[in-house]
């Protein structure tokens, strides 16, 4: 939704919640508790750590066959 619309995703949540419902409800406690923030830890460290691993494919290949 977020690349078709090109919407800021704070548009589409208002767009798809109903004030005062139970999904915005759940969205405030989930962003209370720090959810945004632990989810853009997880994918930076998911990236880094694919960072890693390329570079260590692209050195045992080398290794392997220079």
């Amino acid at each position: 939704m977020l690349i078709e619309t090109k919407e800021h995703p704070g548009c589409l949540k208002d767009k798809v919640t109903s004030p005062g419902g139970t999904a915005i409800a759940g969205i405030h406690t989930l962003e209370k508790g720090g959810l945004r923030t632990t989810l853009i830890d997880a994918v930076e460290s998911a990236t880094n750590r694919s960072r890693q691993l390329g570079e260590k494919v692209i050195q045992d290949f080398a290794e392997n066959n220079g």
